[in-house]
């Protein structure tokens, strides 16, 4: 009965709608106000630090809150990929290689339950989330269709070396302008 109540979205409706959303499983969630200074000085360390390490490699890119079609009734808007091989301009189709969130208060049950369940079923490679408070990413890998944690990293390197573009993270390089 209260599946009958609610309405159903599809990416049809999503593209129209003002403001920031994000679709999970055709119930839109708003997103939050627009991202703390640290969150997105943060981001941007990521980016920056990524995108360096891309110069030989034409496959791939990086890219920050893009829509992630998911399905026709599931668009997600993550902090950060690492997509390779994306044809489409508008938006990613295919699963990313590399997926950050950023966690704040307002996110966190979306990021470390909804979203992660999501990625792991889409096969995002690896999945980091990261805790502006604590300076702590957290990086899960899929092996065998599951996210396996590798660990908690405040001043350690991690290297990806299935991905397209074997690349590597610097925490502690990521970190230091915050400490």
């Amino acid at each position: 009965m209260l599946a009958q109540l609610i309405e159903h979205y599809t990416y049809d409706d999503y593209k129209n709608w003002d403001g920031e959303w994000e679709l999970i499983e055709g119930m839109p969630i708003a997103m939050s106000p627009a991202p703390t200074k640290r969150h997105q000085a943060l981001a941007i360390e990521i980016i920056y630090n990524l995108r360096e390490q891309l110069d030989n490699c034409n496959e791939c890119e990086v890219l920050a809150e893009i829509d992630y079609k998911v399905s026709d009734d599931t668009v997600l808007k993550p902090d950060i990929v690492l997509t390779c091989g994306e044809t489409n301009e508008n938006y990613l189709v295919k699963a990313p290689e590399i997926v950050v969130e950023i966690i704040s208060k307002s996110t966190a049950k979306k990021d470390e339950k909804y979203k992660f369940e999501i990625y792991e079923k889409e096969k995002v490679k690896y999945y980091i989330l990261v805790y502006p408070n604590d300076l702590r990413a957290k990086i899960y890998k899929l092996k065998n269709s599951k996210y396996d944690k590798e660990g908690d990293f405040i001043n350690e390197s991690y290297n990806f070396i299935d991905t397209t573009c074997n690349i590597s993270l610097d925490f502690k390089r990521v970190f230091k302008r915050f400490k």
